[in-house]
């Protein structure tokens, strides 16, 4: 897209309402989403950040009859807990939907009926694994077994968590039902095909040509794998009583496949937001001046790259995403992070210890995010990313430049005097970090984002530490007025830029340094951002200390939640 698109779709995975939100989630999905949205917005974009709960599929239903509870209280119990984490960590959606409501339904019926009618599909009877003792037909994570590419044991029958490598049940070494645990049985049965293998040059045109340079190349290299391997017809209707009824004559029983109707979540969530807010939807999704983006984890790859876009364009009018700035997996403490064994960091769980530590984690996560590979979290880095950097750097410079204020001029800005040579250099250096922000956000690049964000500190810190005003107080007074008004223009860039990766950080700042401006009115002022004799609120600590006593014990946490094992799916 050539020219500034006039509004931006950005869509982040639905999480599955089958349990909470883990850290992993937050780095490889929400975080970065959340980035490209409050940077947008900043730069005052057209914006619908959209999301919701995946409430569908079979790891639902197989919860529900684990805990003899029904699907529908185990999605409204999990919806809560979900939303919760992501207001705590101010995730800034413009809405947050469900899949399980009206809206959705109808959106995901009325797409699937339409490509029914235009002949898209083809329905065909084949034969699926069927539970003889629970007298039901296994859909895809009803089975699990050893996958034929990897040889991992506990693979998924629609897809191996190991490789990644997308499945069908039928692929499976030895296939065991998750119902009963018995061997399933092969049995007829009739499912709606979407016929993928007819769409390849398509991919081939759209994809592998046109974003060969600008997409992710762990995105590009999985799409270019599976067009080499040759795409596959996919059924895209599963025999579960739980899910959005197949909405045709003769699909009486079925349901549409959760990977069929998740992703047009997105739509009818924006539905959703567009009817709060009385305008209309359709801009956001079937407008050539919309960038659609869609931020996911590489196993949800093929899904958004593939399968939806082949809907998409199926259904007539829709835009394609502009880029899916897909994430690698984020380990914990050099292991897989595993909601079955509970090794994981849990969002509500964390925040019991850290209530006021959200940018914290947000910045660890996106310091050391699985950009273009795996990545492994560990509390020991956690601390240091606080102790070194954010409490060090970031957080000592602010404290001590609102400090100077106010000691030495009762909270107002000091006049600001003749630059010499160093403090030129300082403003000219400082003038550069919008341009370096944005073009680093503008290529999915947050952690390079976070990094340039903490060199801007630093240069802060060093002109303080360097300049040491207070050594200059009583023998050139005019000189500290200079160098105290210098350091109040980097803290004001400071508040403005780092909003998109520290929300609460940000926030605390506006109110201290009084400041509130749009991110084009920072990167264009050609003059201070503080005008001399703005009085300033009083200064308040932005980070605290993290002691080895609380790692040791975040650390001896995670083994015993490990040996008290939940499942999730």
């Amino acid at each position: 897209m050539s020219k500034l698109p006039k509004r931006y779709t950005i869509t982040a995975a639905l999480p599955y309402a089958n349990g909470p939100i883990h850290i992993g989630h937050l780095a490889g999905v929400y975080i970065p989403a959340d980035i490209y949205a409050r940077y947008l917005r900043l730069k005052n974009r057209d914006v619908a950040f959209i999301c919701g709960s995946d409430e569908h599929g079979v790891a639902i239903d197989i919860k529900a009859k684990k805990e003899g509870k029904t699907p529908r209280q185990i999605i409204d119990h999990f919806d809560k807990v979900i939303r919760k984490s992501f207001d705590d960590f101010g995730i800034s959606f413009d809405n947050f939907s469900r899949t399980s409501r009206k809206i959705h339904h109808e959106t995901a019926s009325e797409i699937f009926t339409q490509l029914h009618e235009k002949s898209k599909f083809s329905i065909k009877e084949t034969k699926q694994l069927y539970d003889t003792q629970a007298k039901a037909f296994l859909a895809d994570r009803f089975v699990v077994g050893t996958c034929p590419i990897c040889q991992n044991e506990e693979a998924y029958g629609d897809q191996c968590e190991s490789c990644g490598s997308s499945l069908n049940a039928t692929d499976l070494i030895n296939p065991k039902s998750k119902l009963s645990g018995s061997l399933p049985k092969l049995k007829k049965t009739k499912h709606w095909f979407l016929p993928l293998n007819q769409y390849e040059d398509f991919i081939k045109d759209w994809i592998l040509k046109k974003h060969k340079k600008d997409w992710k190349s762990n995105v590009y290299g999985q799409v270019k794998s599976w067009v080499d391997n040759g795409l596959q017809a996919r059924a895209v209707t599963r025999d579960l009583d739980w899910g959005i009824p197949v909405p045709v004559q003769g699909g009486e029983g079925k349901v549409l496949y959760v990977w069929f109707d998740a992703p047009i979540g997105y739509i009818s969530s924006t539905k959703e937001w567009a009817k709060k807010k009385n305008i209309d939807w359709k801009p956001y999704w079937k407008s050539q001046d919309t960038q659609l983006v869609h931020f996911i984890g590489k196993d949800n790859i093929v899904f958004h790259c593939i399968i939806f876009p082949i809907i998409l364009k199926n259904a007539g009018g829709y835009i394609l995403p502009e880029n899916v700035p897909a994430n690698e997996f984020l380990n914990l403490e050099g292991k897989k992070i595993s909601t079955s064994n509970n090794w994981a960091v849990w969002l509500h769980e964390y925040l019991e210890d850290f209530a006021d530590k959200q940018d914290v984690l947000r910045y660890t996560l996106t310091a050391n995010a699985p950009e273009t590979k795996d990545n492994d979290f560990t509390w020991n880095e956690f601390q240091t990313r606080n102790n070194s950097e954010l409490v060090a750097i970031f957080g000592n410079f602010i404290n001590r430049v609102m400090v100077l204020t106010h000691k030495y001029y009762n909270g107002k800005v000091p006049k600001g005097g003749t630059l010499n040579k160093t403090d030129q250099k300082v403003m000219n250096s400082l003038k550069t970090f919008p341009e370096k922000f944005e073009k680093e956000i503008e290529q999915f690049h947050f952690r390079a984002y976070s990094q340039e964000l903490m060199n801007l500190a630093r240069l802060g810190n060093k002109y303080l530490a360097d300049q040491e005003p207070w050594k200059l107080i009583k023998k050139d007074p005019k000189r500290v007025e200079t160098i105290i008004n210098i350091a109040l223009q980097i803290a004001a860039y400071l508040t403005v830029l780092s909003e998109p990766l520290l929300p609460f950080t940000a926030n605390k700042m506006k109110s201290m340094l009084n400041v509130n401006m749009s991110w084009d009115e920072v990167a264009t002022c050609k003059n201070i951002l503080l005008m001399e004799g703005k009085l300033l609120k009083k200064s308040e600590l932005l980070f605290a200390r993290v002691e080895d006593d609380t790692i040791k014990i975040q650390l001896e946490k995670l083994k015993i939640n490990n040996t008290l094992k939940k499942d999730f799916n």
